[in-house]
């Protein structure tokens, strides 16, 4: 049985390393993003875009527009990463498996890496040796 434990507590940690990365990577790809974003709103409202009807676009428009977008994508980048972190340091400390799961089978939707990770922070969940430590 101290052979099993031993093999859940290191699986454990190292699901927990992976979710820190994850939510490392995570947020500088948001930051990226918002950075795009930023350019993009920036480069657009000093050009004139004309449509097809002939008329120009309103360029405050554009800029709000763009800007609403980086803003909905830095905000769900950034509680994206924090979740990742949140779910490492839960496996780490043995709380709130339900939650863990949960984060676990929306990063499976992340493929392939994504996946790879969820699969198998789910399949570590799973053991019912896991299950002890949590309760």
């Amino acid at each position: 049985m101290g052979r099993m434990v031993d093999r859940d507590l290191e699986h454990l940690r190292l699901l927990g390393l992976v979710y820190y990365i994850l939510a490392g990577v995570s947020g500088i790809g948001t930051l990226g993003t918002a950075i795009w974003f930023a350019f993009a709103g920036t480069s657009l409202s000093q050009i004139s875009m004309n449509s097809a009807a002939g008329g120009l676009f309103a360029r405050p428009l554009m800029g709000a527009i763009l800007g609403g977008a980086g803003v909905v994508a830095l905000a769900a980048g950034l509680g994206w990463a924090l979740l990742a972190y949140f779910t490492g340091r839960n496996l780490g400390e043995h709380r709130a498996r339900v939650f863990c799961m949960v984060i676990a089978a929306m990063t499976c939707l992340s493929i392939p890496w994504g996946t790879a990770l969820g699969v198998c922070t789910l399949a570590v969940l799973n053991r019912r040796s896991v299950k002890m430590l949590f309760s």
